[in-house]
């Protein structure tokens, strides 16, 4: 039976692995000199696009682990560097891996969708969340924070307002750095899983 505890623990390391606080600032660059409808178009687009791929992900990961023969331990080892690898870019060169022309029609759904949205650390986490809590509360946890980050994109003019740039990036880095301690202890739990 799923429990509110159950998705709010899942929650939140998705939620520091989306990081749309962090990602307003970039957001703003990507859809400056767009009318208010055309960046509600945007901000959808986005929505469906990470819907989209998590959902698949999470259905259809599990299958391709038992075709290739990868063990969960192998995974969360392998995605514990692949966290820790973005969230030291994110702490040292911020934006570097993100940047994109703001012209793209489809700016909604790359990058904004993925992977600002639903990159390779929600994709992770949502992995390695449904070994711990199950499939059903790691969607419901991963559509809650897509559902999340599209309204704050929605408001993002009152939030930078509110947390000012250097406000948001100060944020970013805050939740770089959980990303990291999360992504060590991937680590540090998938080496004693395949540990005999």
């Amino acid at each position: 039976m799923i429990t509110l505890d159950q998705i709010l623990i899942a929650f939140i390391p998705v939620f520091v692995a989306v990081d749309a606080v962090g990602t307003l600032p970039l957001f703003m660059e990507l859809t400056v000199g767009l009318d208010r409808s055309r960046v509600r178009t945007v901000i959808i687009q986005s929505m469906i696009t990470a819907l989209l791929l998590a959902s698949g992900f999470i259905f259809l990961g599990k299958i391709v682990f038992r075709t290739l023969g990868i063990t969960v331990g192998d995974f969360m080892i392998a995605g514990g560097f692949v966290l820790l690898a973005i969230a030291m870019i994110d702490i040292l060169l911020p934006g570097k891996r993100r940047r994109m022309p703001s012209e793209t029609p489809d700016v909604g759904a790359v990058p904004l969708g993925t992977p600002l949205i639903v990159g390779p650390a929600v994709l992770t986490t949502s992995l390695l969340l449904i070994d711990q809590y199950g499939l059903w509360v790691t969607l419901i946890a991963v559509l809650l924070n897509i559902l999340f980050a599209g309204i704050i994109f929605f408001f993002a003019d009152i939030f930078i307002k509110l947390l000012g740039r250097s406000g948001a990036r100060a944020l970013s880095k805050v939740m770089a750095l959980l990303l990291a301690a999360i992504a060590v202890m991937m680590i540090r739990k998938g080496i004693f899983t395949i540990l005999p």
